[in-house]
């Protein structure tokens, strides 16, 4: 069948014009029409569509009766050709409904609904009046759906009434009883009360010759206390008594002591006097040499270790290392930070202490020497925890002292002669060691005799 193009006005249109509702259409009749129109929508393409409406395409049927009900009734009032297409659906859809409302003898077991939405969409002659019977008879219907719903609601209000007439008659009928209850005891906590009125009148009395009691105590406590503190004067005095003549009796003896002590001193000072003028009479000279040292010999030169150096050993060569800690009490400082940053400078800094800390353990045991090692703590946050190896001694310069100054300390600490060895390459602190009577030795120098541990 041929569809007449958008726009066009489509055959019949006139007699449409010629019948219109003076009054809008009732809300039931309303929602059909736009459930209709929902229904039949997804039978049309996008082009069969008014523009208003082709937004709504592929929303469902209950969606666009949700979000374009307005739309669509507006676009089917005021558009024949969108309103024919729709009456086509509705012919293909329900044949019978619609067959029977364009002859204008709906049938009488139709809902008026249904009869009045078919009529709007299809508009045959004579359409206004069945929308208004229609109307009119969904209307009745209502009014006796909404009558029926009120009797119901009635009889329900009633039902409820009379179940709240026995609830009010039962709770007061329960009341009445709990009142005779409460009644019943009040009486018996009002006996209750006079009881331990009479009871607290009693510990009233009791307290009373309590108080009294307690006042006749107290007098005769303080009586009790001033005599003690009359005993306690007088033993007080008699101890100070007894104490005055103790330390006569100690002042005495001191004194008898004095005298033999007098005695006994006098007698040395006659024995030393003797033996003084004696010395003075024989004129003996002072005693400076043993007789062991008249024996004639070549005496062995003492060895610093300075002179370590004089013996044909090369500055790197570790043998040189090994001669200066076999010294006797010799004391090795390393400068933990110049050792393993020459090295292992890109290991982190925890690893190089722990590896050198590890290296100086074992060398410390091997050689037996005093060994410290010494980091620079100035820009520490907080204080390492660290357990230092087995003969290793660890310390941490203070905020504001450099590890360099910890070291000349510690240098400057032993007594002369002691064989001090520094382990440092800085320059700065090799110089103030040596003045200070230590040996300085570069790091290289260590770095290749720990090597030879591992």
């Amino acid at each position: 069948m041929e569809q007449p193009a958008h726009g066009e006005e489509p055959a019949g249109a006139a007699g449409d014009a010629a019948e219109t509702l003076d009054h809008p259409l009732p809300e039931g009749v309303r929602r059909r029409v736009v459930a209709l129109v929902a229904d039949a929508f997804g039978g049309l393409t996008v082009a069969e569509l008014p523009a208003p409406l082709r937004q709504y395409a592929r929303f469902t049927a209950s969606r666009r009766a949700k979000f374009a009900g307005n739309a669509m009734a507006a676009a089917l009032d005021s558009d024949p050709l969108f309103r024919q297409r729709i009456g086509e659906r509705l012919k293909q859809g329900q044949p019978e409904l619609a067959g029977a409302v364009e002859t204008g003898t709906p049938p009488a077991a139709a809902d008026p609904v249904d009869v009045a939405a078919a009529a709007y969409v299809l508009r045959p002659p004579g359409w206004v009046k069945l929308v208004a019977a229609a109307g009119e008879e969904a209307l009745r219907v209502d009014a006796e759906r909404a009558d029926e719903a009120g009797r119901r609601e009635l009889e329900r209000l009633r039902e409820e009434l009379a179940a709240a007439r026995d609830r009010s008659r039962d709770e007061t009928e329960q009341l009445r009883r709990d009142l005779e209850t409460a009644r019943k005891e009040a009486e018996s906590l009002h006996r209750k009360l006079r009881s331990a009125q009479s009871d607290v009148k009693r510990g009233e009395a009791a307290l009373r010759r309590f108080q009294g009691e307690m006042e006749t105590a107290r007098a005769e406590a303080a009586a009790q206390v001033s005599s003690a503190e009359s005993e306690s004067r007088r033993l007080k005095a008699r101890l100070g008594e007894v104490e005055a003549a103790l330390e006569a009796s100690r002042r005495t003896a001191r004194e008898g002591r004095s005298v033999e002590d007098m005695r006994l001193r006098l007698l040395l000072d006659t024995v030393l006097d003797a033996a003084q003028g004696l010395r003075r009479e024989l004129a003996l000279p002072p005693v400076s040499m043993h007789p062991a040292d008249t024996v004639d010999a070549v005496e062995p030169g003492r060895m610093s270790p300075k002179d370590i150096a004089a013996r044909a050993l090369s500055e790197t060569d570790p043998a040189l290392l090994d001669q200066l800690l076999a010294l006797p009490q010799a004391h090795l400082v390393v400068d933990g930070y110049n050792v393993t940053k020459t090295g292992y400078p890109t290991m982190p800094l925890e690893k190089q202490r722990l590896r050198l800390l590890g290296s100086l353990s074992a060398l410390a045991a091997r050689s037996g020497a005093e060994v410290t090692c010494v980091f620079d703590g100035a820009e520490l946050a907080a204080p390492v925890l660290l357990a230092p190896p087995r003969g290793v001694r660890v310390l941490f310069s203070k905020p504001g002292v450099t590890a360099d100054e910890l070291i000349r300390q510690l240098v400057r600490a032993e007594p002369p002669g002691r064989p001090v060895v520094v382990v440092s390459t800085d320059r700065e602190v090799a110089d103030g060691v040596a003045k200070a009577g230590a040996r300085p030795v570069a790091s290289a120098l260590l770095l290749k005799r720990l090597s030879r541990l591992s």
